[in-house]
């Protein structure tokens, strides 16, 4: 049995990854703050094995208690374990000097503590499990490339990205090591596409150029990008894989 912690799995990406990945031999351990029911019945209906956690994330000093939980669910002998950081935010959206400091602590929690935590306690407590063990970090283009009004969600993504790396350098020297990733995944029509093309342009210089995006339709839908992703992470080539990656560009 392949066994998948997803975060964020309640929408977005999260949620079309999870539904992807709902076959007969896998378990998925799906977090976020509210339980998707959908998603529970889709899980029922395919025999799938699919426990939904609600848990916010901004909850940092829990987070090791969560993957705890994660980690009693997996059965005596699972064919790979593999967890997916995808939970994310986009606010605050606005010049630095506009951004609360609530609005920047939130925003680095979720956006690269969380993770942070969750992929530490994950090698930790998973380090005698000698089977294939992955973490795929969902990225950004905007932690590679910076983005006037993102300056924290630029910032956590980025250090997601950097963190991930040194990561895979320790990771390499373990006999029965994790593979990590951290995958920006393009542009995707989720609720975060939203609530950007609904910024007001004094907050976010290039807000009509992501309008326009959405217009000329191009934009790739979760669905779409939850495919390519669950290719990914299943690859036989996946082991070899860089660190970062940028999915427009994996096959």
């Amino acid at each position: 049995m392949d066994v998948f912690f997803i975060t964020g799995a309640s929408r977005g990406i999260g949620l079309a990854m999870s539904k992807e990945l709902i076959k007969e031999n896998n378990l998925l351990v799906c977090t976020a703050r509210l339980k998707n029911e959908e998603l529970v019945e889709l899980a029922k209906k395919n025999e799938c094995k699919l426990v939904f956690l609600e848990f916010d994330l901004f909850e940092t000093s829990r987070l090791e208690e969560l993957m705890d939980a994660m980690i009693s669910l997996i059965p005596d002998f699972p064919s790979s374990i593999t967890l997916v950081n995808n939970a994310g935010v986009i606010e605050p959206i606005g010049h630095t000097e506009d951004n609360s400091p609530a609005a920047i602590e939130k925003s680095i929690a979720i956006n690269l503590t969380a993770p942070m935590i969750l992929t530490s306690a994950f090698i930790k407590k998973l380090k005698d499990k000698h089977v294939p063990k992955r973490v795929v970090n969902i990225s950004s283009g905007a932690g590679r490339h910076a983005y006037p009004g993102w300056s924290s969600y630029c910032a956590g993504k980025a250090g997601l990205d950097h963190y991930s790396t040194a990561v895979a350098l320790e990771q390499k020297k373990e006999p029965f090591g994790v593979k990590i990733v951290s995958v920006a995944p393009g542009i995707i029509d989720t609720d975060m596409q939203k609530e950007i093309r609904a910024t007001e342009k004094q907050k976010f210089d290039l807000v009509d150029q992501f309008i326009e995006y959405k217009d000329k339709g191009l934009l790739s839908t979760p669905e779409e990008t939850a495919g390519k992703l669950a290719r990914l992470i299943q690859s036989d080539s996946f082991s070899a894989m860089d660190v970062l990656l940028d999915l427009r560009n994996v096959e």
